[in-house]
């Protein structure tokens, strides 16, 4: 059964850190797009960075140059780092992997870690 187990949120003040991680099990997903999507109330959940296999990444423009995703295959995890933080960040993160780099195209899903940057 395969299980992606999101941890790291919490609660930070604007211009802080955080850094979630993403432990999958299950199945190997050295082949897959790994991805951190985040849904803030009342908004569709957004891609917020991607990761595949060969390290080629992907970012929304408004975390760009703020956060660092990362993976290592051989530990079947993901991980996003997060700096300078604003309130605009503050969403239910959730990881994710499959064969397409979108939404529609992720297979597996986690349960979210909530993130609250407070101004």
């Amino acid at each position: 059964q395969v299980q992606l187990v999101e941890s790291g949120g919490g609660l930070v003040q604007a211009g802080g850190s955080l850094r979630l991680s993403c432990a999958a099990s299950g199945r190997t997903f050295s082949d897959y797009y790994m991805g951190w999507f985040r849904q803030a109330p009342g908004k569709q959940r957004e891609l917020v960075a991607g990761i595949i296999s060969g390290g080629i990444t992907n970012y929304a423009d408004s975390v760009k140059g703020r956060f660092t995703i990362s993976r290592d295959n051989a530990k079947n995890t993901v991980a996003l780092q997060m700096n300078s933080l604003k309130p605009e960040d503050t969403a239910v993160y959730y990881c994710a992997v499959g064969p397409i780099a979108t939404i529609a195209g992720m297979r597996y899903w986690g349960k979210g870690t909530l993130v609250t940057v407070s101004s």
